[in-house]
């Protein structure tokens, strides 16, 4: 998807514009700093996390019906209730296990998690939650606070990672929020995507690559076992190696469960997927413009999920397993969850009917999202991940 196409967008209100404004003069006064450009991913950086101005970090109401996007644990607390399934699996396996959740948005899956864990008798020593922004702390704070009080004071707040994890690791919807870079190969060589300043606005130009990106790119090349087609435009997220060596070095045993919309590294890198696979989110709109209203839309980039196993394998990690979410939910026991489906009235059957089939369907969030489990040690697999397996896909 090439940057510049937009739909019509709603119109932000007043506040939010003003917000926006605030932002494009952060970046521009960052472009000047940095000589006249910025990379792509620095771009990306700056607008979804400059302290007090970015996406995620000015306190904006980003999650659910009353943002830009929802997530699985939004939708409904049966994918929570089955993540939970899964990490009692892992829990039950090793010593005084904890559980860390990284960036746990609005603390809606922290709350299904840790009800459905109280159930199965499963509960963790501590529940971590890995989250940087004040005001998401703050959010969770309350919900945790409200909606299971007697479980909150087994809730710990960090604002860095620990020294070492045993247990789980859950990961939603956060390594599409890495900043990328944008590329695009040509007879040449591999030219990157750079933002500057044009008139009142921005602009993409193209520069000639830098060597982590040239060297990321060729190596996708000896991957794929022939040249990109001439032309071809995409994303590299050089962050994820590093974010996967830090989970690496946390995780002393146990089990890293990563959700997030993506594909293998042949089907990223497809022919047909000559655009590339970024995305911006405003008010529920999806669109391809990543230069408009800064700080006040998502950026985010599908997954290679491949490159995610490989990073994680080169840190001593195991791939535990890799399904569909429809796999995940369907093989991790939604029957279990449905049991009691016939004694539901009426609105409530259609309700949860509704919001399975946003997460199970092909068309909606099943097939589109993947779970990907990372494993150190001797540890229990989760039984999403022992009925059916695409690891050999990646």
């Amino acid at each position: 998807m090439q940057p510049g196409r937009r739909e019509a967008l709603p119109e932000p209100d007043a506040a939010s514009a003003a917000h926006s404004a605030r932002v494009l003069a952060h970046v521009r006064d960052r472009i000047r700093a940095a000589g006249g450009a910025l990379s792509f991913a620095s771009y990306m950086h700056e607008v979804l996390y400059a302290p007090g101005l970015g996406y995620y970090a000015a306190g904006a109401t980003n999650f659910g019906a009353a943002g830009d996007f929802v997530t699985a644990p939004e939708i409904s607390p049966v994918f929570g209730r089955i993540v939970a399934r899964q990490v009692a699996a892992v829990l039950g396996s090793v010593d005084e296990p904890a559980v860390l959740e990284f960036g746990a948005g609005s603390g809606r899956l922290a709350v299904d998690v840790l009800g459905a864990l109280a159930e199965l008798d499963a509960l963790p020593r501590e529940y971590r939650i890995l989250e940087p922004a004040a005001d998401l702390k703050a959010r969770q704070q309350a919900l945790i606070g409200a909606a299971i009080p007697d479980l909150a004071g087994s809730v710990r707040w960090l604002d860095r990672l620990p020294a070492g994890h045993r247990g789980a690791i859950i990961a939603n919807e956060v390594l599409d929020a890495l900043p990328v870079e944008r590329f695009r190969r040509t007879a040449d060589g591999v030219s990157q995507f750079f933002v500057a300043e044009a008139g009142a606005g921005l602009e993409l130009v193209e520069r000639p690559a830098g060597a982590a990106l040239d060297a990321a790119v060729r190596g996708i090349e000896d991957a794929l076992g022939e040249p990109l087609p001439d032309g071809y435009v995409s994303e590299v997220c050089l962050a994820a190696p590093a974010w996967l060596a830090d989970v690496a070095q946390l995780l002393d045993e146990g089990i890293a469960l990563l959700f997030d919309y993506g594909v293998s590294r042949r089907e990223y890198y497809a022919p047909e997927r000559a655009g590339g696979w970024l995305r911006c989110h405003f008010r529920h709109r999806a669109h391809d413009d990543p230069l408009v209203l800064p700080g006040i839309q998502d950026i985010t980039a599908w997954v290679d999920f491949t490159a995610v196993a490989d990073a994680a394998l080169d840190r001593g990690l195991e791939v535990a397993g890799f399904v569909t979410q429809a796999h995940f939910l369907m093989h991790g026991g939604l029957a279990e969850e449905l049991a009691h489906f016939a004694d539901l009235p009426t609105a409530a059957q259609l309700e949860l009917s509704a919001q399975v089939k946003t997460l199970t369907l092909p068309g909606e969030m099943g097939e589109r999202f993947r779970c990907l489990g990372l494993a150190r040690g001797p540890v229990a697999v989760p039984p999403a991940f022992t009925a059916v397996d695409r690891a050999v896909s990646l």
